[in-house]
């Protein structure tokens, strides 16, 4: 199995301020969920945003889906 290059991987596309941002965002809708009682830590879900725009933080984008539906949508 091969091992990945995590600090060139974070140099290259994560450590970049357009991915921080996307970041940042990503985190704040999960604790405007998190206050509203929507998801709680280690419950096993994510919040989607169902434009696939992680700046578009409005009630109406946001849907609490589980992980595994989240994270294998491909559309």
């Amino acid at each position: 199995m091969a091992r990945g290059n995590y600090a060139s991987e974070y140099r290259n596309y994560q450590g970049t301020e357009t991915q921080k941002k996307r970041r940042a965002m990503r985190n704040k809708a999960r604790r405007m969920m998190t206050k509203a009682g929507r998801v709680s830590k280690g419950d096993g879900r994510d919040v989607d945003h169902l434009d696939k725009n992680p700046f578009n933080n409005s009630r109406s984008n946001l849907k609490i889906r589980t992980q595994s539906s989240n994270r294998s949508r491909n559309y």
